[in-house]
């Protein structure tokens, strides 16, 4: 258990840090669609780079914590990247928490004491033909609705591109636990592990977009809702994990209070960006 929530804590430490730098990438180029020239001005920026390497450092930490709690705890102690980032806002860019998300710090701190308190034995299903054929079949669906939203800027299609790209996060993390015993031959012939390569490079482009196209709350919002809540029903209905006998309502509280506070802090992750809200088609 404890190396499992220390895994998820380090995970969002780091994403905590690259959710700002990629905000501040995202916003620094033009525009675009899911399209090979938008991908390659999103490379050029120092800051994505950064980004995606702390990403991936974080996501090691990540695949440590949902192979060893929980999906409803793992993804839960990934919402504390929103508090890093927050606090990081304060110290670095001098943007002031108001007493509503000095709260909010506490309560995601407390509803995860609430979660582990509750959290029972790690579900062991690994990956079925079943299992990651639905994967694979969201991950078609993402792109469908993807080049729909694409076309539009504004609020809406920053809400809709975040959550198609939470979901994308939701498959990886689904897909880590999915993950045959790590040797090398066994990853490299498992479905498992392309599924999770293209689902989180899939929502790491989605949610440029998201980030490019209207409000940082809309899409961030979206993101971190879908991300949280869709393993954590996987991983209770699907994957065998577990809550302790009697404790159901401890644990539903506990989720709840951190989804909540988690929403109350997402204007801190594209800090420093000011997106446009108008809804206008968009020219790719």
């Amino acid at each position: 258990m404890l190396l499992g929530l220390g895994s998820a804590l380090v995970a969002a430490l780091m994403y905590g840090v690259a959710a700002i730098l990629q905000a501040i990438a995202a916003r620094e180029i033009p525009q675009g669609g899911l399209t090979p020239r938008t991908v390659i001005d999103l490379l050029r920026r120092r800051m994505l780079l950064a980004a995606i390497a702390l990403m991936m450092c974080g996501y090691v930490f990540h695949l440590i914590a949902v192979r060893h709690v929980p999906l409803f705890l793992a993804q839960a102690g990934i919402a504390v990247s929103l508090v890093v980032t927050a606090l990081l806002a304060v110290r670095y860019f001098h943007d002031p928490l108001s007493r509503l998300e000095w709260a909010a710090i506490t309560a995601v701190v407390v509803g995860l004491v609430l979660l582990s308190s509750a959290a029972g034995d790690t579900g062991t299903t690994r990956a079925t033909s079943a299992l990651t054929g639905s994967l694979f079949t969201v991950l078609f669906g993402m792109v469908v609705v993807a080049l729909f939203a694409i076309r539009f800027h504004g609020s809406f299609a920053a809400a809709v591109l975040g959550l198609i790209s939470g979901l994308g996060y939701a498959v990886v993390a689904i897909a880590s636990r999915l993950l045959p015993d790590f040797e090398i031959g066994d990853l490299v012939t498992s479905a498992s592990t392309y599924t999770l390569v293209i689902a989180g490079v899939l929502a790491f482009i989605l949610y440029s977009l998201a980030l490019q196209r209207g409000s940082i709350t809309a899409a961030t919002t979206a993101m971190i809702s879908t991300q949280t809540v869709a393993p954590t029903v996987a991983g209770v209905v699907f994957l065998g994990d577990q809550v302790r006998d009697g404790f159901w309502p401890v644990a539903i509280f506990g989720f709840v209070l951190t989804a909540v506070a988690a929403a109350v802090l997402v204007r801190f992750e594209g800090v420093g960006a000011t997106p446009s809200d108008d809804e206008e088609p968009v020219t790719t």
